[in-house]
């Protein structure tokens, strides 16, 4: 009996680059396998290799991922229905790259392309398209407020909310942090639509409320969050938590996100010079935790796939919308109760209040040396008499005598 060969594997480094380009995290492919997390690391690392049935699953689901690279991309009408396949996966695999998506949402308002076209879950770090101002979009494509409002939400708010999870380390917190940011950028849209960096702006206000330090005093966020369940997973969330938040802000916008060391400097406010200090620290910190991550990019895909497992959804762009204006319509009626209630006051303290000055009365002293009053005893006799031999003749008494000059 005869042995069939084994599947054939591409090298450790070629495995990673079809999970990648397929936008698939690790978690994702072992689900798909059916082994654990740290075996696809393993093999992807060429510190173990599959065998048996994994290998044979592992090397179809590669074979499937390389095969739309390995396409001709000038296939004409001979390639048959292969070529219509492969432009019709094209769209979908630019989005799931998450290649242009706003501009494509911006030039095609009633093309299907609006926001239910962005990808529900992108990458964990997923950037923008090069910063052009909303506002000029709005003014070229004729698009409204709201919808290019729309746009840039589903774009920016899925992996914006996996961004601020690394930073809490709290699922409803790093939701409640982007649906804040958003509240804030469509107040103040205007502003935000003619800024060079939308998505940036939103994201340094989502930061800034997720790193806020009264949330500890809050009921709700007082007991702590469960922790992953994958063991590397939950070791890289405990040394993330035990840096300083500057230092974690720095090390996700850096190492995470990508962005250049004077941009990270000045969205966490700080020089360059001190921005390179906490991005070396947090680094250091990590490494000593994990000696794995070591190296910066094994870091920035372990980053990615530890913000992928927390399963997070954001809200729907027309009830953070609806959210916004309820919150504006609440605190505008609240300003002018307010209003009301002091011209209330201030009336009614006009119509009260004295017209003349009331000095008020001393509080009572005491004096010293006043002998105390005594009562008048019984009378005697005599006195009696006398009292009423005064009481009859003066009535009728002798006249009153008048002075007289000397």
């Amino acid at each position: 009996m005869t042995r069939s060969p084994a599947a054939p594997l591409p090298p450790p480094g070629e495995r990673r680059r079809l999970r990648e380009a397929g936008a698939l995290t690790r978690a994702q492919l072992a689900a798909r396998v059916g082994v654990r997390p740290e075996t696809v690391r393993s093999w992807e690392s060429g510190r173990s290799t599959p065998r048996g049935r994994n290998r044979e699953a592992y090397a179809k689901l590669l074979a499937g991922l390389a095969r739309p690279a390995e396409a001709p991309a000038g296939a004409g009408t001979g390639a048959g229905t292969a070529g219509s396949r492969e432009s019709e996966r094209e769209p979908d695999r630019q989005q799931k790259e998450g290649t242009a998506v706003v501009t494509v949402c911006l030039d095609d308002p009633g093309g299907g392309h609006g926001p239910a076209a962005v990808p529900p879950e992108p990458s964990a770090f997923a950037q923008a398209p090069p910063p052009a101002r909303v506002a000029e979009e709005e003014d070229r494509t004729g698009l409204t407020p709201a919808q290019a409002f729309d746009a840039l939400y589903s774009f920016c708010a899925p992996a914006l909310v996996r961004q601020t999870y690394l930073l809490s380390g709290r699922r409803d917190l790093a939701r409640e942090s982007v649906e804040r940011a958003f509240h804030q950028a469509w107040d103040r849209w205007p502003e935000v639509a003619r800024d060079p960096d939308p998505a940036g702006w939103v994201r340094a206000a989502a930061h800034d409320w997720a790193l806020s330090p009264w949330h500890r005093y809050r009921r709700r966020y007082r007991q702590p969050e469960p922790p992953p369940p994958d063991d590397d997973a939950r070791t890289l969330m405990e040394a993330l938590l035990r840096l300083p938040p500057p230092y974690r802000r720095t090390l996700l916008l850096y190492d995470g996100i990508g962005l250049g060391l004077p941009e990270t400097a000045a969205e966490t406010e700080a020089s360059t010079r001190a921005a390179a200090g906490r991005l070396t620290h947090a680094r250091e910190t990590v490494a000593a935790r994990l000696p794995d991550l070591s190296d910066p990019r094994e870091l920035h895909h372990r980053l990615a796939e530890l913000a992928s497992t927390g399963r997070l959804r954001a809200a729907e762009p027309p009830e953070v919308r609806g959210g916004s204006e309820r919150r504006a319509r609440f605190w505008t009626r609240a300003a002018i109760a307010l209003t009301v209630a002091l011209i209330g006051t201030t009336a009614l303290t006009l119509r009260t209040a004295p017209t003349g000055y009331e000095p008020p009365v001393p509080p009572g002293e005491t004096v010293q040396g006043v002998p105390p009053r005594v009562a008048p005893g019984p009378l005697s006799d005599e006195q009696r008499e006398l009292r009423d031999r005064l009481r009859e003749e003066l009535p009728r008494g002798p006249q009153r005598l008048t002075p007289q000059a000397w």
